[in-house]
């Protein structure tokens, strides 16, 4: 019989610096035109973020203006790419080893881990993230790793699916899964609303997995990726003077929404509800990618409003963290007991426009 990987138990980890109110009170100061900065504040009371953290320290200064304590994001010229991946090699490592300490694996749990697969998208470094991992960690450095970079908000599904099939090869591999992203170290300088809004939605954070053949937790099932035809420019993320250059185009949900109507109206066996209906899963995890995102997904499937609640609630809590977030998502639905096993579905989106998804099973309490 094949394995089944199992997500045994989730950890999370963010900064310490809430940053959500300061951004939205240095952006409006920005904006000189009234009815531009009403609409980017009624938009911002729209999103349903209250907050989004950051190893930057926000600052109110005695006139009037908002920086951070270090002036990284100061009044003269801002930060270049090289710089930010500088903070990058810094603080990366740091919320990734305290979000795999929060799985509270003792030294002999991580001397057995076999794999180790890392996501980020928000940085570069070498030696890489992962070996900064198994350092830290003090891992036998002779650990299978595995970088999954530059995906964007689904590489957390991509991890898991490596953890997957890792597991399936490998039965008694002990896989730990880390997703960490530092998306306030992007925040660019820009009169455009679009981009100012976009940045509205991002915030830091890392989850870490253990993922193992053991019965527990949340049980793996099968993988399912799409495309959205005739939408690669919809989501763009490129390197450029200053930081990475994200562009995340309004007409993303509408996109997402048309495309699961037409998925469900099809109802194929090939399609990700794999011919089921969406009354057929009792949990989603949803990447929380924003309100409007979220929505979208809500109404192209019919869900009830309540399906959504743990992915509104990360959402609301932390924002968007990119590859992160779904893992935020999943701890949170780990974290409810249960008396009965439940089916799940979970799915996030990003460049391509494409679609990254995977069905599971939450186990019933012990």
């Amino acid at each position: 019989m094949t394995a089944v990987a199992h997500i045994n138990r989730i950890a999370t980890a963010v900064p310490p610096h809430p940053v959500h109110d300061a951004f939205v009170a240095f952006v409006a100061g920005t904006i000189p035109d009234p009815r531009r900065r009403q609409l980017f504040e009624r938009m911002v009371a729209r999103a349903g973020i209250e907050r989004r953290f950051s190893f930057l320290e926000p600052v109110l200064l005695l006139d009037g203006r908002i920086t951070d304590s270090e002036g990284f994001y100061g009044f003269a010229e801002w930060p270049d790419t090289g710089d930010r991946m500088a903070r990058y090699e810094l603080w990366a490592p740091q919320l990734a080893m305290e979000a795999i300490r929060g799985l509270g694996m003792a030294d002999g749990e991580l001397a057995g881990i076999s794999h180790l697969v890392v996501a980020s998208c928000t940085g570069f470094m070498a030696p890489g993230l992962d070996q900064a991992i198994v350092s830290g960690l003090g891992l036998d450095p002779g650990v299978e790793r595995t970088l999954v970079g530059f995906m964007g908000c689904y590489a957390a599904v991509n991890a898991l699916r490596l953890a997957h099939h890792i597991i399936r090869s490998t039965p008694d591999a002990r896989v730990l899964v880390v997703n960490v992203e530092l998306c306030s170290l992007h925040f660019q300088r820009t009169d455009d609303l679009e981009r100012m809004l976009s940045m509205l939605l991002f915030g830091d954070g890392c989850g870490a997995a253990l993922v193992t053949a053991e019965r527990h937790g949340i049980a793996i099932e099968d993988f399912r990726a799409a495309t959205i035809a005739d939408t690669a420019g919809s989501i763009t993320w490129r390197i450029g003077g200053q930081g990475f250059d994200m562009h995340l185009g309004g007409e993303v949900p509408g996109h997402i929404g048309r495309a699961l109507k037409d998925e469900l109206s099809r109802g194929a066996a090939d399609g990700l509800l794999r011919g089921r209906a969406p009354s057929d899963y009792a949990l989603w995890a949803v990447h929380a990618g924003g309100r409007s995102i979220l929505d979208a997904v809500e109404q192209g499937f019919g869900l009830d409003p309540q399906a959504l609640r743990w992915s509104r609630e990360v959402l609301r809590d932390f924002g968007n963290m990119s590859s992160a977030t779904l893992m935020f998502v999943l701890a949170a639905m780990l974290s409810e007991t249960d008396s009965t096993d439940c089916t799940g579905f979970a799915i996030a989106f990003g460049p391509g426009l494409a679609a990254e998804s995977f069905r599971f099973t939450r186990l019933a309490s012990s």
